[in-house]
């Protein structure tokens, strides 16, 4: 049963989330042209566009993270611009820089050219290849939405998506992302191996001439405006405290914690993972049509927002215990004890 909440839709925002679903359902049907399966990656995508959140695409090559990353930008007549990090990529080739050129009148002048961050939508591919030097260049940007060149100031287009890959199974030649910065990723999205049918049906549909050019359904100053009403969504009071609730439960030295949890886990998340479970529920909410948070909203979100976060112990990794079971495992008591 919801809990009380003082907040209230206005009759244009209940009109505008029925959009929302049926833009998300387009959205879903547009993509499944060219993109196999996969239904929960789009759907979190979608929500990390909507609550304004970074995703963190998993997944070992050849599962379409590009492909599915491009063509969401083409549907929503978005700028894309994909980085490929490497170990020798510095933070000039990810933000731009000044350049030294002739004007009309003979003189010379600095003039600064722009890097491929300016974009709405960011591919960062393999993130963890670039030393930390140059991954540090894209903190700023997916914190503040701007840049800074040489003590000078520029502000990125909004909306401002930034979607980093990473390969699971190459360690070598790396730079594992430090903690405060996967913290600044709303979603983990985790990609499987599609299934025998899915993966028939792949090469069917990639092994043609070309793939089909996809159509434009929102454009940036709808999603502005969308990204908005999401956070309007009301949310019960007893919402709000199940999401505190969990994610105290994550943190090993508090006194909420569960023992099981104590021995397994170093490092637990913080407030942003509150923030993200709230704004995450919030998204889902809006695209499924609902014109209130649910339970089941959080439930759903809270893998992604809080697996990444989770600092697992030797102990734990030596049992072959992950971040996602034991978030998994808190979710379940959580609920349970509401």
């Amino acid at each position: 049963m919801d809990g009380p909440t003082s907040e209230k839709l206005s009759t244009d925002d209940v009109q505008r989330i029925d959009e929302l679903r049926e833009a998300h359902a387009k959205l879903k049907a547009e993509l499944a042209r060219v993109i196999v399966g996969q239904t929960d990656v789009i759907d979190r995508l979608a929500i990390c566009l909507f609550a304004r959140g970074h995703g963190l695409l998993m997944g070992v090559p050849g599962l379409a993270k590009t492909l599915l990353v491009n063509k969401l930008a083409e549907t929503m007549s978005l700028g894309f611009s994909r980085i490929q990090f490497t170990p020798d990529l510095m933070p000039m080739d990810i933000t731009g820089t000044d350049i030294l050129q002739d004007t009309s009148g003979g003189r010379r002048e600095f003039e600064f050219v722009h890097g491929p961050i300016f974009a709405n939508i960011i591919l960062a591919d393999e993130i963890n290849r670039a030393p930390p030097k140059t991954q540090a260049a894209m903190l700023e940007a997916m914190q503040e939405h701007k840049v800074t060149v040489l003590g000078n100031h520029y502000t990125l287009e909004e909306p401002f998506l930034v979607l980093a890959t990473q390969n699971p199974i190459e360690q070598e030649g790396t730079y594992p992302l430090p903690e405060a910065q996967l913290d600044r990723f709303m979603f983990l999205i985790e990609l499987d191996y599609p299934s025998e049918e899915e993966e028939i049906l792949i090469a069917r549909t990639t092994t043609g001439d070309e793939l089909p050019t996809l159509k434009p359904l929102l454009h940036a100053e709808e999603i502005l405006s969308l990204q908005h009403l999401v956070r309007r969504v009301p949310v019960p009071d007893h919402i709000y405290q199940f999401a505190a609730k969990l994610v105290r439960k994550t943190r090993p030295e508090g006194s909420t914690a569960p023992d099981w949890l104590k021995p397994l886990v170093s490092w637990g998340a913080g407030p942003r993972a509150v923030q993200n479970l709230i704004l995450g529920g919030k998204t889902r909410a809006a695209l499924h049509g609902q014109y209130m948070v649910r339970m089941e909203d959080v439930q759903e979100v809270a893998a992604p927002v809080l697996t990444h976060r989770l600092i697992t112990t030797f102990a734990a990794q030596s049992e072959g215990i992950d971040a996602k079971s034991i978030v998994k495992r808190l979710v379940s008591e959580t609920v349970e004890a509401q």
